[in-house]
């Protein structure tokens, strides 16, 4: 419903800027033929407008007007793609995508799926989980990685090998070499709207990304 609503506003918004354009160009055109024409009409019998001149002046004129019909083909060839993307992208509401993110819920001792994202290998990686009050509960050494997003997940226990009270808890990771990789926690897409840069998808959790954030889809 949300992606019909958007890709019917910005259809709409995309005909009434090609028609402002397009009486633009209509008027630039007026214009110069009237100038033009005041020209002719007001040269010098002795000293006549110059057939090169004219013609550089036509081919000037049609230059512009060339570019600003491109213009208008980019911007509506924009608008299409950009309605496309909320279409497809309203295939993702319900499912759940992998987006940059720290917060992590534990619930009645199910397993938490995260994954961290390396920009560069890196030899040691160390990953922590702190909760609420930001102290660390469990800590995990990763050994080398290689670049990309390495998925993982926690099972709730704690550092003495205890469940953990249920709750929001948050990860963080860190390299020996003082790089600091992305983390990533899934979340469930509750809609999708075309934004100012792009398809923005609002999550289950009040959490707003595009769609260019997202690193799998489950």
């Amino acid at each position: 419903m949300v992606a019909n609503v958007t890709n019917s506003a910005s259809v709409t918004g995309a005909a009434s800027a090609a028609s402002a354009v397009t009486g633009s160009n209509a008027d630039s055109e007026q214009r110069f033929l009237k100038l033009l024409v005041t020209q002719l009409n007001n040269q010098d019998p002795l000293n006549p407008l110059d057939n090169a001149q004219l013609t550089s002046q036509l081919a000037q004129m049609s230059t512009v007007s060339g570019i600003e019909k491109l213009n208008t083909a980019l911007e509506s060839l924009l608008a299409q793609s950009g309605s496309s993307q909320v279409l497809q992208s309203a295939g993702l509401i319900g499912r759940s995508v992998l987006v940059p993110g720290q917060d992590l819920t534990v619930k009645q001792g199910a397993s938490a799926s995260f994954a961290i994202e390396m920009a560069a290998p890196a030899e040691s990686v160390k990953l922590n989980i702190s909760n609420s009050a930001g102290q660390v509960v469990r800590s995990f050494d990763l050994g080398a990685l290689p670049a990309g997003v390495k998925t993982l997940s926690w099972d709730g226990m704690g550092t003495s090998g205890a469940a953990l009270p249920d709750g929001n808890y948050k990860i963080s990771a860190a390299t020996g070499a003082g790089a600091t990789p992305a983390t990533l926690t899934y979340a469930s897409v509750s809609s999708v709207a075309m934004g100012p840069t792009g398809v923005a998808l609002q999550l289950a959790d009040s959490r707003k990304v595009g769609f260019s954030d997202v690193r799998l889809i489950q």
